[in-house]
């Protein structure tokens, strides 16, 4: 029976500790991205605007149908920062540099792409299993909203709404 109740611990502590960086409130994760310019980027560069924060893949196909479909409504999430990060090896962008090409995405002044290498700081902070996986902040950068699978636009839109004070 100790045991029992030993195992059923572990899995609630384990079930607490994933909730935490997905409540509500919550801080934005600490990242270093290094952009498709050369330029680096951290959450101190952010202008105190809502926030949408997407750990993605650029060979991800759910990855690159969740940017086509953004794209298409893009002008809908209005002044929303959006920041694209992924992962690569030794900081080579190359994939991310096709994946800006492919998409058209330099025409967009509120997307900041960029690798955070093998640091997985931001992997780490949301324990990040599958992707694309999507965290909205409020103006003041806290968490108000996350997607652990692929969202569909309308409920990115939504989430972008109640961010910015707005019911959804």
């Amino acid at each position: 029976m100790k045991k029992l109740i030993l195992v059923f611990s572990f899995i609630i502590a384990a079930l607490s500790s994933n909730a935490q960086t997905d409540a509500r409130g919550a801080a934005m994760p600490p990242y270093r991205i290094l952009k498709t310019d050369s330029t680096w980027a951290t959450p101190a560069n952010l202008k105190h605007r809502r926030t949408m924060l997407i750990y993605f893949s650029p060979d991800c196909p759910h990855c690159q149908h969740l940017t086509m479909d953004m794209r298409e409504k893009l002008k809908q999430f209005g002044d929303t920062q959006i920041i694209m990060i992924t992962w690569s090896n030794n900081y080579d962008i190359r994939a991310i540099k096709n994946f800006v090409r492919d998409y058209n995405l330099k025409k967009y002044p509120n997307i900041e792409i960029g690798t955070e290498g093998y640091s997985y700081g931001v992997q780490k902070y949301f324990k990040i299993e599958t992707t694309p996986f999507v965290a909205v902040y409020d103006s003041k950068g806290k968490l108000t909203k996350a997607f652990r699978k692929q969202p569909e636009v309308s409920d990115l839109l939504k989430a972008v709404k109640v961010a910015d004070g707005k019911k959804g």
